[in-house]
């Protein structure tokens, strides 16, 4: 596959098999008690797609997230990834299946660098021992410079080679979710999962994550759902759109189709 700009080359290196991404979900029941936060859920998200989930709060959007990416286990129905059942995998199994995600609330360590953060995802490839580690043996160091290599490339393609070395906790709100971002790519996904990555942002940074997740998505073939209320930034980007309201899917299709539907007007848009 082509390098495109800022691509890093271990992401260019991907074979089309190493990048595929489907996910199924069938029939997936969810439930808080009496409260019925999901409903016979019936999704598809197709290899390479940008899929957005949108829905009015409390709809049940990043409650089928959790069960995508083994937060919460669904009551019943099927999660299928690549043809396998991941039903029951949990969280930690589920990125290594290839599953990777940011959050609605920022889930980075306040106190570490934007580095030490994202160095941190690259757990999931260490092949080292700990006695390795220890003598820091020439290995360690050749398997440690090339995880060095590929969050560099990261931390290019995003723009954040002036906050590198600070704390999270120094930085905006907007710069945070770019962390996050990127710590979610160190695990090479096949499936990025990216609830409310606009949330309180500025007009400009949100133009910036729009450039972000467009080219990861359109140059790097990166498979991409996205969870997010900006209606116009999810019209705009989306290839298909789903819409929840009270935990059940009230629409599929595409931005023109959801959006001229009767009940996404009545219970979301309008």
């Amino acid at each position: 596959m082509k390098a495109y700009r800022g691509q890093p080359a271990i992401f260019a290196a991907r074979t089309e098999e190493e990048r595929r991404a489907h996910l199924e979900i069938r029939n997936v029941c969810l439930n808080f008690g009496g409260i019925k936060a999901l409903n016979n859920i019936d999704l598809q998200v197709a290899n390479g797609e940008l899929f957005a989930v949108i829905g009015p709060n409390g709809a049940g959007k990043t409650s089928l997230m959790n069960c995508i990416t083994g937060f919460y286990r669904a009551a019943s129905g099927q999660i299928l990834f690549n043809g396998r059942d991941i039903t029951h995998l949990r969280a930690h199994e589920l990125v290594r299946v290839g599953i990777g995600r940011t959050f609605q609330n920022i889930e980075l360590f306040p106190g570490m660098t934007v580095l030490a953060n994202m160095l941190l995802a690259r757990h999931l490839y260490c092949n080292y021992s700990f006695p390795g580690a220890a003598l820091y043996l020439p290995s360690v160091r050749r398997e440690e410079v090339r995880h060095r290599k590929l969050i560099e490339e990261l931390i290019d393609f995003l723009e954040m080679q002036s906050i590198r070395q600070k704390t999270v906790a120094s930085l905006p709100y907007g710069l945070m979710k770019r962390v996050e971002l990127g710590r979610a790519l160190a695990l090479e996904p096949r499936l990025l999962v990216l609830d409310e990555p606009f949330a309180g942002m500025t007009l400009e940074e949100k133009e910036d994550m729009v450039r972000f997740i467009t080219e990861i998505n359109s140059a790097w073939g990166q498979t991409i759902i996205l969870v997010e209320h900006d209606m116009a930034i999810v019209m705009s980007v989306s290839h298909r759109i789903a819409v929840l309201n009270f935990g059940e899917k009230i629409a599929e299709g595409t931005a023109e189709e959801v959006r001229q539907h009767p009940e996404v007007i009545r219970a979301y848009l309008g």
